[in-house]
């Protein structure tokens, strides 16, 4: 399988903004999904997980509230709603994928997802 995120761009504080996540070779719906960010010099860092039905959804304490994670089947596609954008969002986001159900023991574990894919930036202006 293979994911291509985009949508990132040069955005200011409070503004929206909504990242996509195509999946292709393999159905969506085979995998539990999630979005990770990277800011420089910092620890790559959970920000929501999405079951494989789309039902079950999952956020950062960072994001939650504010950032919404939602899935498209049909599509092929994860999405992230980025709302009241900060400046300490400012960072590099990966959508990844895990052929697991989806449970809160693993979701936040980056290492759990077997497929990533190129990352797309996000830059917030204050």
């Amino acid at each position: 399988v293979q994911l291509q995120a985009s949508g990132g761009g040069l955005v200011q504080a409070g503004a929206s903004l909504r990242l996509s996540c195509e999946v292709s070779g393999q159905s969506a719906r085979q995998y539990s999904m999630g979005w990770f960010r990277q800011a420089p010099n910092k620890e790559r860092e959970f920000v929501g997980a999405i079951s494989m039905g789309g039902g079950s959804t999952y956020h950062g304490d960072s994001v939650k509230g504010r950032f919404i994670i939602s899935k498209d089947n049909t599509n092929n596609r994860i999405y992230l709603q980025m709302n009241n954008v900060r400046p300490e969002d400012t960072a590099v986001y990966y959508c990844a994928a895990a052929q697991k159900y989806f449970h809160t023991n693993w979701i936040e574990l980056w290492n759990e997802y077997e497929y990533w894919g190129q990352g797309t930036l996000v830059t917030v202006s204050s």
